[in-house]
């Protein structure tokens, strides 16, 4: 078994990377352990800048894993226009894989439609193009919530992340298989064949 670790943007993603169910097909599918901690660095664009190395250090010091991987969000009005020029910002010191969600991890909540009919309580819910939202994918989770339920997600992002894995069933798989959400493809094809290398 290979073992992985962490770097996350927010504590949203720190929720999915925590879970049970993805770490369990880590290890079942993609012949990886998730080390401890998973290393927050904080979200609010700490990722936008030459920091990362520290959180990198951080992680090969405490835990050593035999694989670096880094989540970030694009957050193309904050940070960069492209998913190119934000991996140039994140580098590649010590980094195995950089996965970047297309504008925010929040995107890949709308791909899964199993998990978003769950949260909404329409059976018929689909979003069509879960990256490519006219806002933020968080404001769309707020409008959705509105129309479908009569309150939107909350204002807490981590409170509403660990409920939509844990009691909607948020699958990070479910989304990659989405036919317009690339983002997810890419992170889940890249995490087993960093396993399989």
């Amino acid at each position: 078994m290979v073992t992985v670790g962490f770097v996350v943007e927010g504590p949203s993603d720190k929720k999915l990377v925590e879970s049970k169910g993805f770490q369990q097909w880590l290890q079942e599918t993609c012949n990886l352990e998730v080390v401890s901690p998973v290393v927050d660095a904080g979200g609010n664009g700490e990722m936008c800048n030459t920091k990362i190395g520290t959180y990198i250090e951080k992680l090969k010091m405490i835990a050593n894993p035999d694989k670096t991987v880094v989540l970030a969000d694009l957050d193309p009005d904050i940070c960069a226009p492209c998913i190119t020029r934000r991996k140039e910002i994140i580098g590649s010191d010590n980094i195995d894989l950089v996965v970047i969600a297309r504008k925010a991890m929040e995107s890949w909540f709308l791909a899964d439609t199993e998990a978003m009919r769950s949260w909404t309580n329409d059976s018929s819910f689909y979003q069509p193009l879960p990256e490519a939202t006219d806002d933020m994918p968080w404001d769309l989770l707020r409008e959705i919530g509105l129309a479908k339920t009569g309150r939107g997600p909350g204002s807490s992002k981590v409170i509403f992340a660990k409920k939509f894995i844990n009691k909607h069933g948020f699958d990070v798989m479910r989304a990659a298989n989405h036919p317009d959400c690339p983002s997810a493809r890419y992170f889940v094809d890249r995490l087993c064949a960093l396993g399989h290398e």
